[in-house]
């Protein structure tokens, strides 16, 4: 048996019990991989079924139990920081919220078979107030459909192998090399998704133009107008100072660290002045993993909106702060509440 394969079975059920903590935990290491290795190895014996299970659950229960009361104590913070980790930018905190509320705790049964789902319910699970004790069945029953799903798979595998020495046989050569290209095939996927929805994203941009109709229309009709975000670096205002109307200068760790100054309810225009509009499509990304779906990059940036000639005005404050800038939003949202009640 080759150095690697031995080595694993050896300390299999180490491997698997950090291997699957380490992912439950947040880091981006995709665990079906080691599960489905697993699996197939209980088909020799090798490594039994029953602890492969048991150490698999363990772990899950011991970082989603973490999760859970991370979330209870600190809220969005804790969200905000898997949101960081997490390599699903499709799945989003605003999602998970939605699965809770029409299906209650029940979600944590099937959510580690969603990416990005498996992280963040735990916590939320948390937040909402959710009994300790009724998590803990919800997150038992779900970590151990999750966990036999795929080490069955690896055993039918394994015993299908079986059949064939030669197969077997070159199957346990090569079992090293066909584990690294499974973790680096999940790992490319996950990054592709990614690239994809930056790519989504971009497409998404908005003109010059229909942003300038967007402005006339609000002001003609007395509509909210669209929020809209400048993301310029600091040096890049020294050529010119001027902003967008209506814009408000505010950096891209500011917007990620304090998103609940950004506004659901409105179309939320982003523009700075890196080329293809790389900062705005980057975090209109991250926004949107945040729940906040209505983000589109100006075209162009900055400089799109001057080259078509339309109006710029002096920015109000040099130095704009999370605060100063709620006092700005809170106006508008009080304005929209009286106006719904």
């Amino acid at each position: 048996m080759p150095i690697a394969l031995e080595f694993f079975v050896h300390y299999a059920y180490v491997i698997i019990f950090l291997w699957v903590l380490m992912e439950q935990i947040g880091v981006p290491v995709p665990s079906i991989p080691v599960l489905l290795t697993a699996g197939t190895l209980t088909a020799t014996h090798r490594i039994h079924h029953w602890p492969v299970l048991l150490v698999t659950v363990a772990a899950c229960m011991l970082s989603d139990t973490a999760w859970f009361y991370l979330g209870r104590r600190y809220g969005n913070s804790v969200l905000r920081l898997l949101c960081r980790l997490s390599l699903e930018a499709s799945t989003c905190v605003s999602k998970t919220e939605n699965y809770f509320s029409r299906r209650g705790a029940s979600t944590l049964l099937l959510a580690k078979f969603v990416p990005g789902l498996s992280t963040v319910a735990p916590p939320i699970a948390g937040q909402v107030g959710t009994p300790y004790m009724r998590f803990f069945a919800w997150d038992l029953a779900g970590s151990i459909i999750w966990a036999e799903a795929f080490i069955l798979a690896g055993r039918f595998f394994g015993d299908i192998a079986q059949r064939s020495e030669r197969f077997f046989s070159w199957l346990g050569h090569f079992a090293f090399f066909i584990f690294v290209l499974m973790v680096l095939g999940f790992l490319a996927y996950r990054l592709w998704k990614q690239r994809t929805f930056l790519t989504q994203v971009r497409e998404m941009r908005i003109e010059p133009e229909e942003l300038k109709t967007m402005l006339d229309d609000a002001e003609r009709n007395g509509n909210t107008p669209p929020f809209i975000v400048d993301l310029r670096h600091p040096l890049d205002y020294l050529p010119d100072p001027r902003v967008l109307p209506g814009a408000l200068r505010i950096g891209p760790n500011e917007v990620r660290e304090h998103n609940e100054i950004i506004p659901r309810d409105r179309d939320v225009i982003l523009y700075c002045t890196c080329p293809s509009e790389e900062t705005s499509a980057k975090l209109a990304m991250q926004l949107h993993k945040l729940g906040i779906y209505r983000v589109r990059p100006l075209r162009g940036g900055f400089d799109g909106w001057k080259k078509a000639g339309y109006p710029l005005v002096d920015y109000t404050s040099d130095t704009p702060i999370a605060g100063a800038v709620v006092q700005k939003i809170l106006p508008a949202s009080a304005a929209s509440s009286t106006h719904s009640a």
